[in-house]
């Protein structure tokens, strides 16, 4: 009898052993996972196009016409945004760019909208703030929607004292009543991310953005503003004109503290923000959290890309890398499909269909007044 209990004890320590030993070697989930790359499927394709789906952050300044094909194949309507850059040898040329973003509107059919800017780096002349307003007028006479205010407010132009100017700058103040009054939308990128502020990291979504772009890195610079003070600014931006819709780009830099995004969605009614270039920061979440958070915020989150066809592209690889970028965030918010990004994998949210139209159309609808042309 003693013999039959040892050996059922070894049995079964041999078979716990073995299930402890199949714990620790078999790899976790995102590892087995096989993750869905390429061009939407002809099913998946039917699936996003029934959105009717917007992109509220592109920055579009050439014509091309199997470009414009691509854009109607995925029934698409995009905000193509000016930027001025005065250290970028295109972006600088404010007029140029403008006349380059209105060429490609019109040639859209209907599936472009124009967002504008103005010129922050000209502060200094007499008459600043009027000049600004009658080109932005211009602007809304050409069909602009919107306008947008960039990093180099905050991060870059500064006053006669080495002062950074913040975007809460008296000077601005007639610019945002301007553009209230004429019921148009505030895009404020303001800040960037968490990373700008500290030392280079591989494994950062940025990473190669400040790699490539120094200018933009306040790391080491013992003069720059804190991300905070800037952010601070905007607030009190969005504060001081409640009648005026501003949407903030890219998360509103706020990618890296979702729970202070939140305060700031519940105490500004209005102030939104579009996800364009930050879908890296929503997959990092715990899945779950970032389930909860976007069916929470569901009305003030507005799809975007901040995808680029800037001149001298090559038009067959722009289109193939702008379809494979909507096809990965649509699988990422829709489906349950496993997504890649920077080597490592991570499951779709798989949101309910009443969530995803408010993303990608609803939403960018309410917040840009005209996007779909005048007979929305």
């Amino acid at each position: 009898m003693k013999k039959v209990l040892v050996i059922v004890f070894i049995a079964l320590f041999s078979t716990a052993c073995s299930q402890q030993e199949t714990k620790k070697t078999a790899p976790s989930p995102s590892a087995e996972a096989v993750a869905v790359n390429g061009p939407f499927t002809p099913v998946e394709l039917k699936a996003f196009t029934a959105l009717d789906p917007i992109d509220t952050h592109s920055h579009i300044f050439v014509t091309n016409p199997a470009f414009i094909a691509m854009i109607e194949k995925l029934n698409l309507h995009t905000l193509d945004i000016a930027v001025d850059d005065d250290t970028d040898p295109y972006q600088k040329d404010l007029p140029r760019e403008i006349h380059d973003l209105r060429q490609y509107v019109a040639a859209s059919h209907g599936h472009a909208a124009f967002c504008t800017t103005f010129d922050p780096y000209l502060f200094r002349q007499p008459g600043f703030a009027q000049a600004a307003i009658r080109q932005l007028n211009q602007n809304f006479a050409e069909g602009a929607i919107a306008v947008k205010i960039w990093k180099n407010i905050g991060m870059e132009i500064k006053g006669a004292h080495g002062n950074y100017i913040m975007p809460d700058n008296p000077m601005f103040e007639p610019i945002y009543k301007d553009i209230a009054a004429h019921h148009k939308t505030l895009v404020a990128h303001l800040a960037d991310p968490d990373s700008c502020w500290k030392p280079l990291n591989p494994a950062s979504p940025d990473y190669e953005y400040y790699k490539d772009n120094p200018q933009w890195y306040m790391y080491g610079n013992p003069h720059a503003p804190s991300k905070e003070a800037i952010l601070k600014a905007r607030d009190h931006l969005v504060e001081e004109n409640p009648n005026l819709r501003v949407v903030g780009a890219h998360l509103g830099s706020m990618e890296s503290n979702f729970p202070e995004l939140g305060r700031d969605l519940d105490r500004y009614p209005n102030f939104a923000v579009d996800m364009a270039a930050r879908m890296p920061y929503v997959m990092m979440l715990p899945r779950e959290q970032a389930i909860a958070f976007i069916t929470k915020y569901q009305d003030r989150l507005i799809y975007g890309t901040d995808l680029e066809f800037m001149p001298g592209a090559n038009p067959q690889e722009t289109i193939t890398r702008w379809e494979n970028y909507y096809a990965r965030d649509w699988r990422f918010l829709a489906t349950s499909d496993w997504v890649e990004y920077l080597g490592k994998k991570y499951q779709g949210l798989d949101l309910p269909k009443p969530i995803l139209e408010k993303l990608y159309h609803a939403n960018a609808v309410h917040w840009f007044p005209g996007i779909l042309g005048p007979k929305q």
